[in-house]
């Protein structure tokens, strides 16, 4: 029996998107409720692990939220830069949730 799904096949949602011109935004939003705890109950997604996921110092993690009433957990990183200046690569900050499209969550729980 299989016990790991990806993230990309559990949540309903995986986006990045800017929160002003310094952070950038992600949410993980699921459709069910079981769906929801059993992600948080598998600790695939904790304030650690984000930070590992996206090779940045945890120092640049603003906020890092689970919130119940939509089923979504929600966390904010501080740019390297700003958004649009000079070597920025993703002006909208919509392109920065790839790496947890193959986060491997374990569904034994």
């Amino acid at each position: 029996m299989n016990t790991h799904k990806k993230l990309a096949d559990l949540a309903k949602t995986i986006r990045s998107k800017n929160a002003g011109t310094d952070k950038i935004t992600f949410d993980i939003i699921f459709r069910e409720k079981d769906t929801y705890e059993m992600v948080r109950r598998s600790k695939a997604l904790t304030p650690e692990s984000v930070c590992r996921i996206l090779n940045v110092d945890p120092a640049r993690l603003t906020d890092f939220v689970e919130y119940d009433p939509a089923y979504a957990i929600k966390f904010t990183i501080l740019r390297d830069r700003p958004s649009g200046s000079a070597g920025d690569g993703d002006i909208f900050g919509a392109q920065q949730y790839a790496p947890f499209l193959d986060v491997m969550v374990d569904i034994s729980h």
